[in-house]
């Protein structure tokens, strides 16, 4: 079963931070150094959206995490500390309470505090699209062009939607599946969806 399937039949297709049952996909939980079920969490759009834009977070999108927070999964507990880390330095008292109240494990405490270190290595380039938007694993992106998938005998649609990407060492190439294919794909030529 696929990362993505596990993670659909454990959130019951349910954003696991918000319970919105429209546009999930998959969040890998930095720092991430593996795919794995236990690693990644299912999200909404408008939740991924305030996770990588943070200055454009609804504070009242987030008391959702008064449930959420409460999950058993751990990578679950890591996100809804995070945020509720960030609401509570930006002044949400409400926020703050809710973080006196939420007890993590030690590890999962560890993985909570730490940060991505890719983001924050120098050598490290991001990976950009055409429009110079930060692509992040597990994002959604739109081809902006067709092009010709050489080997797999068949043309990569403009408009098609790759879901789920994985990011490379190289920071102008992605990987994702178009037609069935797991393929590598040029960032220049894909749009980060909304």
């Amino acid at each position: 079963m696929s990362i993505e399937k596990s993670l659909m039949q454990r959130c019951d297709s349910k954003c696991e931070l918000c319970s919105s049952n429209s546009n999930l996909s998959l969040y890998q939980v930095p720092p991430n150094s593996t795919n794995s079920v236990d690693k990644c969490v299912m999200i909404c759009d408008s939740c991924r959206g305030q996770i990588d834009q943070p200055d454009t977070i609804d504070a009242n999108h987030w008391r959702c995490l008064n449930d959420s927070m409460w999950s058993q999964v751990p990578a679950v507990q890591v996100m809804a500390w995070r945020q509720l880390k960030q609401l509570s330095t930006s002044g949400e008292s409400w926020a703050n309470d809710l973080l006196d109240m939420l007890y993590l494990e030690e590890d999962v405490k560890i993985w909570a505090e730490s940060t991505d270190t890719s983001e924050n290595d120098d050598d490290t380039e991001p990976t950009l699209d055409s429009n110079g938007a930060v692509l992040h694993a597990g994002d959604t992106v739109t081809l902006i062009k067709d092009l010709d998938v050489k080997g797999a005998g068949f043309t990569a649609k403009r408009g098609t939607a790759v879901r789920s990407i994985s990011l490379t060492s190289n920071p102008e190439h992605i990987e994702g599946r178009v037609n069935g294919t797991r393929i590598v794909l040029l960032s220049c030529f894909l749009k980060k969806s909304n």
